[in-house]
């Protein structure tokens, strides 16, 4: 079941996608008479992200569909319904795609579209008959299409929540550094602690390094080295009012 773009197994952000689009294909096809093989894509937002084929001469009728943005998936993926070529000998719709499949035996395909919290995925089956897949949209295709759209959104879902915590581990981690470095800059200025929050927010902003290491740094120094860099941004602060024009 090769999978089209090649996912990057090191990352469960495509990993992930193509396990379920090969198995939406193959299950596809196991429940479809007349069906010799199937393809799946999923995009969100309009750019793809994944694609698989149950087999590999079928992967140039998808990749060449995306590339040209020509073809049934892309008519689906626009018009939010299903796209049937009941015969390609007769059908003179998207000509290189026409020319591709006819070449590969290809005689007739349907393109289902399955559209749930942004994403979209198609499900295409084909065979090598004509006019064998009209029943394809009201069969178990339908349903496994609906039932792993839902899955990916799930995942997707459940990725976004682990992404958030590991950020929330990591804020709850620096914070008692940030408090400690606030405070060493509330001694050096004799400022509130606000006043020192934006002094080391914005030395993270000009030397373009994390919050955490700056504060960190002014930790390990006791602030030592940081006076008149301190005092310097103190009093760009109190010559340009939140808001308002900075000289150039």
């Amino acid at each position: 079941m090769p999978l089209l773009p090649e996912p990057d197994l090191a990352g469960p952000e495509s990993a992930m996608p193509g396990r379920r689009l090969s198995e939406l294909a193959e299950q596809a096809v196991r429940c479809t008479t007349a069906c010799c093989g199937a393809g799946t894509t999923v995009s969100e937002g309009g750019s793809e992200q994944a694609a698989s084929v149950t087999h590999p001469d079928l992967a140039g009728l998808v990749s060449v569909q995306l590339s040209s943005g020509d073809g049934p998936i892309p008519a689906a993926h626009e018009r939010g319904a299903p796209v049937e070529t009941g015969d390609l000998l007769r059908d003179e719709r998207w000509p290189e795609y026409r020319a591709m499949a006819l070449d590969s035996g290809v005689r007739s395909s349907v393109t289902l579209p399955f559209q749930c919290a942004g994403l979209t995925v198609t499900l295409t089956l084909f065979s090598f008959r004509p006019d064998t897949l009209d029943d394809v949209r009201h069969g178990p295709a339908q349903a496994l299409g609906d039932l792993a759209t839902t899955g990916l959104v799930r995942d997707r879902r459940y990725r976004a929540a682990l992404t958030e915590l590991d950020h929330l581990g990591t804020a709850l981690r620096t914070r008692p550094v940030v408090d400690q470095a606030c405070g060493i800059i509330m001694h050096v200025l004799t400022c509130d602690a606000d006043k020192a929050f934006t002094m080391l927010r914005r030395i993270s902003q000009t030397t373009n390094r994390k919050l955490a290491d700056v504060a960190a740094a002014v930790v390990q120094k006791r602030g030592k080295g940081l006076e008149r860099e301190l005092a310097g941004l103190a009093a760009e602060e109190g010559n340009h009012p939140a808001g308002g024009p900075r000289a150039r």
